[in-house]
């Protein structure tokens, strides 16, 4: 139990440490050279770990359509929008705003799946989540506001988008039953066959100018934040479940805004409060959802 615990708050931290890594890296080198890399030094440890389980064959050709949604919408275009969005905010407030994933997944999921059912807790979450959201953004401050509303859509689109896929995964790939380790090596390795044309390297070496920057791409962004974190996510999975596992996110906005403030950015009582009311949006909307879960006839469950 002592290593689920440990694992459980070393995913936190690395989600939450990912922004700072990007901000170092935007100041030398093109979101999309970000984004490569990042796939790229992901997708070797999730590799290597599918195929020393034996989890990738040749009978997983026929879902390759599926594969390439996720590679395209949950990969390239999502770790594209939150590169982009980091580069424009403050890393702490990108972390906050990147928090708000588990709350775009809830309301797709309310949306699009039949099986997802609206009460009143949901209701209250969803909006706390949204005042959040509004709050650290600070649309009211016009010219003045010193948080870039450009980089906020970005955030909020690939939180957006990675919600959607969320349900794509339900609809589609679940019913599938594959394994997650298989389906998640699937979606990286083709999101980095789809990067490498549309990537332009030129200056992609200056990453190298800044030591820091470096490893923290390689490193920080890549082996960990994204292949050793998927890692952690389905071990976690198999031991506390999907609900459980997803409250590590909870630390994620926590750590990125704590980085942000050593690294010398300004955090007020509006970051703090913005941070509050996400988290506890999300909260909400997931006992709410427990409850409703409940209340369906057995019937009528999947």
């Amino acid at each position: 139990m002592i290593l689920t615990y440990a694992a459980f708050i070393s995913l936190g931290l690395i989600w939450g440490s990912n922004f700072i890594y990007m901000k170092w890296a935007a100041a030398l080198i093109s979101p999309e050279q970000i984004v490569l890399l990042r796939v790229f030094f992901g997708f070797l440890p999730l590799a290597f770990t599918a195929w020393h389980k034996g989890m990738i064959d040749r009978s997983q050709l026929r879902h390759l359509p599926h594969f390439f949604v996720m590679s395209v919408a949950a990969t390239a275009f999502y770790y594209f929008a939150i590169v982009k969005g980091t580069q424009l905010l403050p890393s702490g407030i990108a972390g906050v705003l990147g928090g708000s994933i588990a709350l775009f997944t809830s309301i797709s999921s309310l949306l699009f799946l039949q099986t997802e059912k609206f009460n009143r807790l949901m209701a209250i979450g969803v909006v706390l989540g949204f005042v959040g959201i509004v709050l650290i953004t600070r649309p009211w401050e016009g010219e003045n506001n010193p948080v870039n509303l450009v980089g906020v859509i970005w955030m909020l689109s690939g939180a957006i988008v990675l919600g959607l896929s969320y349900v794509y995964v339900r609809r589609f790939l679940s019913p599938l039953s594959l394994r997650p380790l298989a389906l998640v090596t699937w979606q990286m390795g083709l999101a980095l066959i789809i990067l490498l044309p549309l990537t332009d390297f030129s200056g992609i070496g200056r990453i190298l100018e800044n030591s820091h920057a470096a490893i923290g791409l390689v490193v920080g962004l890549g082996v960990l934040g994204t292949g050793t974190a998927f890692l952690l996510y389905y071990f976690l999975l198999e031991k506390l479940g999907a609900i459980a596992s997803s409250g590590s996110t909870y630390i994620t906005p926590v750590v990125a805004l704590l980085i942000g403030w050593i690294a010398g950015e300004k955090v007020g009582w509006l970051e703090l409060a913005a941070v509050i009311l996400i988290l506890t949006g999300i909260a909400m909307l997931q006992i709410g959802r427990q409850q409703a879960a409940h209340q369906i006839p057995p019937s009528h469950k999947p």
